[in-house]
């Protein structure tokens, strides 16, 4: 379903949730796709089990040479400190952006929407996140709903969004049915 789409998966050098990045990933591949590591820096990134580290993975590009418009779609983890990383930089900001200027699906889970917000792209747009987002995601014109997964359309793009690591199955399925549409 996804033969011959690439999907880039945007996380900072450190913080990302890793669960949040292999299980979508894992998704991505098994759908037939191609996952691409993008961050802010070359070499490897360092995930996390929540608080503690977990595996380093391979960046494949940094937001300075990646082209969004040769992507598929776009893949935002989670974690605490990878979005409040990713929000502060502007290179990481405008590469998010892209995706909705150019139309293209995007999945967001967990603290990720707080790159989104920055972007200026969720004002409209109905959204979940991890529920301390809620406020966040209110004031910057969002309609936040507590649902495992939430598929909204109304938009330049499909955007995919989840609160945590336990809605990570429903949201593979909805990020690869975006992705494949």
């Amino acid at each position: 379903m996804l033969d011959g789409k690439t999907i880039a998966f945007l996380v900072a050098p450190e913080g990302v949730e890793q669960v949040e990045l292999t299980e979508p990933w894992k998704a991505v591949r098994q759908a037939g796709g191609t996952p691409k590591l993008v961050s802010t820096k070359q070499g490897q990134i360092q995930a996390f089990n929540h608080l503690d580290k977990g595996d380093r993975f391979a960046v494949d590009a940094t937001v300075e040479d990646a082209d969004p418009a040769s992507y598929d779609g776009l893949v935002l983890p989670g974690g605490v400190a990878n979005p409040d990383y990713l929000r502060m930089d502007p290179r990481a900001v405008r590469f998010a952006r892209a995706f909705f200027d150019l139309g293209k699906p995007v999945a967001a889970i967990c603290h990720a929407p707080w790159t989104l917000i920055e972007a200026d792209v969720v004002r409209g747009r109905t959204i979940t996140s991890w529920p301390s987002l809620r406020t966040d995601l209110r004031n910057a014109g969002a309609t936040w709903a507590d649902q495992e997964v939430v598929i909204c359309t109304s938009g330049p793009n499909t955007l995919v969004s989840s609160r945590k690591p336990d809605d990570l199955k429903a949201f593979c399925q909805a990020a690869t049915d975006a992705f494949g549409a």
